[in-house]
């Protein structure tokens, strides 16, 4: 999987890309098919609370996968993008009938 990460109004800093890059990978164990992820950080109004927002789209083989997510923390907003992720490929692979639903 190719990783892109991009910051705008800000500098990311190393320890920040590491924990980004450490959650995408983690999205390798629900689809093999996670071809591009493209994640954007940008912080909002910087002086109010909830001001960092992360955007994350995934180009998966035959389809993408995106959410976006505002929160107090960069590694709060890309904890909620990862698990609105998870539950789109999760999704998708039921509807194909690669996995059964959890009931």
């Amino acid at each position: 999987m190719e990783l892109t990460i991009q910051s705008v109004n800000f500098d990311a800093t190393e320890q920040l890309k590491a924990f980004v890059e450490k959650k995408m990978k983690k999205l390798e164990r629900y689809s093999e098919d996670i071809i591009l992820a493209e994640v954007i950080l940008r912080v909002i109004k910087p002086e109010s609370a909830n001001n960092k927002e992360a955007a994350v789209k995934l180009n998966l083989r035959h389809r993408e996968a995106f959410a976006s997510k505002t929160a107090d923390s960069f590694e709060e907003a890309i904890d909620l993008c990862t698990v609105a992720l998870e539950k789109q490929i999760l999704k998708t692979k039921e509807k194909k009938g690669l996995i059964t639903p959890k009931k």
